[in-house]
């Protein structure tokens, strides 16, 4: 009846599947020529077909059946190609029904023959019931690529942002006859706005009620097919859709099953290329409980870790800029001029042009936290420095894009450098006046938010923390403004600053500016005296914590943690152990740190006067062996403006910074969400920490439930200090300690 290829039966015919080719109506007919595999490994059979018939493709997973239609294809002069558009089971049977043009069948029982339906393809499908709707409001059929973007729209889910998306909704999935339809997705933002618009509902109650939260009484199933271009498989195919339902709605196989063999035979073009993914953990427990039952199929699943793991390329934060593209090794002096690549995520960095790096970044690493205050394009590329689309440009001047689909790297003039930097930075110079009339050192619970001009933003903001949430706030001192600038007056530092900054050297070249920065901190630290009064309320300070406990001391400025400007990285913070001495020794360390490259490359930027810049200093115990610790943001990035009550969250087990993760090392990332209308919290992970063993996470569900309760809180009384919108969030850094108690260390406004 038919031959076969032979690398395909060598390859996958004995262990998957066997075929039966049948024919009705003239049995002599030669109908399989040929079974190969696809470019995206499914059955793909060539057939010698007369104009005068057409043939439909089934499947079973027995020889008895029941056999369920996959694909129609018509005859023509040459011999034609279709594809079993899912990858095949583990094992299996297929077979060719023929049929006469003339003649035709309704093979999907619609009322509307098959060769009619095959005459319009997108608007009609012979595989599906649905009936013909207008395509402003969708299609029954997407027959190529170009169709599917025709009816999509850009996006954010966990993991993804402002990525391809098409809604689907199948009516009657609870029935024999179930009817799927591709949702225009620029025209219905909402599942039950299509299915009010083609009048199968009235209102959102009833349309809901049928739909979500239930396989009891579930008659309709709404979902997105999203398009993962970036995605990399094991075998170095680019690209691949993922099918998936609201995070909360616990879709059970048996609908899984219908939505997956409607959607692969209503997109022919997938060539098996899509997967199911369940994109939260109410839908990985409904999977599991499930699994034997995938296990039988041609389900192909998808899992968070995986799919954004393998990703080759992300745009953390989409821009246009110009710059000398540089590869940095580590040890090379970076400028505002430069667009670096960055093979391993560096401790800091200078402000730059922008920014690539080869390893993953989250979006809350201090490189993004960066960039987006900057306005910084920053991507990541994998193997960056030799993409050939980058590495012919090293060394040069650049125009560098990053959108959502990818980037734009082209030679550009000295002249693009130049004026593209002065069309960014601020027309006047920006002056910030510290408060120096608070002149004694306070704890913590005696400032609060407006004592910022005196302290600095992260102490007061801290302070204010600890008025309402205390039992998360570590209790500490707040060391003023005024003491630094005393200290400063009383050493001449001052005088050598400016005397520094007027060298000619130091204005035009970096590395010397570099290099006379670290000479002007080794000043202060080395060779700078604290007045006696300052030593003296040091060393009170000092005794009320015990001799054995190791203290922080963390920088507190007037120009960083800001509504606008977070100053993420750009000033250091030091541990006092017990051994070191006097506080004197770390107070020193912190005051010198307003003097780094970075932070000196950052304030001229955007003409900051370095003399109007002050150093606070926040004193608390030192954390050690902590269990977990992270960053937050009360607000979930890829819903903005959704209504939802959401958070992203960065955990890393141990002490790996997640702001500046150590070479290699992938934190838990995942967003917390009320998306059940009602006070249960779904999270979604986006991927899980490399650090831990596998299947497990860095933070419990019940810990993660109480930070999420902690930071709305936070969120609300922050949101009417800064008098913020409904954009405003803040981020927090936090430990669990090494009791498994939740401490909060830092709170600033969030720069989206």
């Amino acid at each position: 009846m038919f031959s076969l290829h032979g690398r395909f039966l060598a390859n996958a015919i004995l262990p998957f599947a066997l075929l039966v080719a049948e024919s009705r109506a003239d049995e002599s007919a030669s109908t399989i020529t040929s079974v190969d595999e696809s470019p995206g490994g499914v059955l793909q059979l060539t057939l010698d077909l007369p104009e005068s018939r057409y043939a439909v493709v089934q499947r079973s997973q027995s020889l008895t059946g029941p056999w369920k239609s996959v694909a129609i294809v018509r005859g023509a002069l040459a011999p034609v190609e279709v594809r079993d558009n899912a990858p095949f089971g583990r094992s299996g049977f297929m077979r060719t029904v023929l049929h006469d043009v003339a003649s035709p069948v309704d093979t999907d029982g619609d009322g509307t023959d098959d060769i009619a339906e095959l005459a319009s393809p997108g608007t009609r499908n012979p595989l599906n019931p649905a009936p013909v709707i207008t395509a402003r409001n969708g299609a029954t059929q997407l027959p190529d690529r170009a169709s599917y973007e025709e009816l999509s729209h850009r996006d954010n889910f966990p993991g993804a942002q402002n990525i391809r998306e098409v809604k689907f909704v199948i009516f009657g999935v609870h029935t024999d006859s179930p009817e799927l339809y591709f949702v225009n997705s620029k025209t219905h933002t909402y599942h039950s706005s299509f299915a009010i618009g083609v009048g199968r509902y009235s209102n959102n109650s009833s349309f809901s009620g049928d739909t979500y939260f239930t396989n009891t009484n579930r008659k309709n199933l709404a979902g997105s097919i999203v398009a993962h271009d970036n995605y990399l498989d094991p075998k170095g195919r680019q690209g691949i859709y993922t099918f998936e339902f609201w995070p909360t709605d616990p879709v059970a196989f048996r609908f899984v099953e219908k939505a997956h063999s409607l959607i692969t035979s209503g997109m022919p073009f997938l060539d098996g290329n899509i997967a199911y993914h369940p994109a939260s953990e109410t839908q990985r427990a409904v999977l599991r409980s499930e699994e034997s039952q995938y296990a039988q199929t041609n389900i192909r699943t998808i899992f968070a870790e995986e799919l954004f793991g393998n990703v080759t390329y992300s745009a953390l934060n989409p821009g246009e800029s110009y710059g000398r593209l540089r590869l940095f090794t580590g040890t090379e002096t970076l400028s505002v001029r430069d667009i670096v690549i960055l093979q391993t995520i560096p401790n800091d960095i200078t402000h730059v042009a922008g920014i690539i790096t080869e390893t993953p970044q989250t979006p809350l690493s201090h490189i993004n936290l960066k960039a987006k205050q900057n306005d910084t394009p920053n991507a990541f590329v994998r193997g960056a420095s030799t993409h050939p689309d980058i590495a012919p440009l090293l060394g040069q001047n650049v125009r560098f894009q990053v959108t959502s689909d990818g980037f734009v790297m082209e030679a550009a003039s000295q002249a693009d450098v130049e004026n593209y930097l002065e069309a960014k930075r601020p027309d006047s110079t920006q002056t910030p006046i510290p408060d120096f009339t608070r002149k004694t050192i306070a704890p913590l619970s005696e400032i609060d938010f407006e004592d910022g001009t005196a302290f600095g933003s992260k102490a007061s903001n801290l302070g204010e923390l600890q008025s309402f949430l205390p039992a998360v706030t570590p209790e500490g001192f707040a060391v003023p403004f005024y003491f630094y600038d005393e200290f400063m007056k009383f050493n001449g530092f001052y005088a050598a600053s400016e005397a520094m900054m007027a060298d000619p050297e130091f204005q035009t070249d970096p590395a010397s500016r570099e290099t006379a920065l670290k000479a002007f901190r080794k000043n202060i630290t080395k060779y700078g005296i604290l007045p006696h009064w300052m030593s003296t309320a040091l060393s009170d300070i000092q005794e009320t914590f015990p001799a054995s406990l190791s203290i922080r001391f963390r920088s507190s400025t007037n120009n960083e943690d800001l509504e606008g400007f977070n100053g993420a990285g750009l000033y250091e913070s030091y541990s006092h152990h017990p051994d070191e001495g006097h506080f004197a020794k770390s107070a020193k360390q912190v005051w010198a740190g307003l003097w780094t490259y970075r932070a000196f490359e950052e304030r001229e930027f955007w003409r900051v006067d370095h003399a109007s810049a002050a150093m606070g200093i926040l004193i608390h115990p030192n954390y050690s062996a902590e269990e977990a610790n992270g960053v937050g943001v009360t607000k979930n990035p890829y819903l903005p403006g959704a209504g939802w009550d959401g958070h992203y969250m960065n955990v890393q087990v141990g002490e790996n910074l997640i702001t500046n993760p150590e070479p290699g090392s992938l934190p838990d990332e995942f967003t917390i969400a009320n998306l059940t209308f009602d006070n249960a919290f779904e999270i979604q992970y986006i991927r899980h920490s490399n650090l831990i063993t596998e299947g497990e996470t860095v933070m419990s569900r019940e810990q993660a439930l109480q930070l999420r309760g902690y930071m709305a809180t936070l969120h609300n009384r922050f949101r009417s200090l800064y008098r913020g919108n409904s954009a405003f969030a803040m981020e927090i850094e936090f430990k669990i300690t090494a009791v498994g108690e939740i401490v909060i260390k830092q709170a600033r406004p969030w720069v989206d």
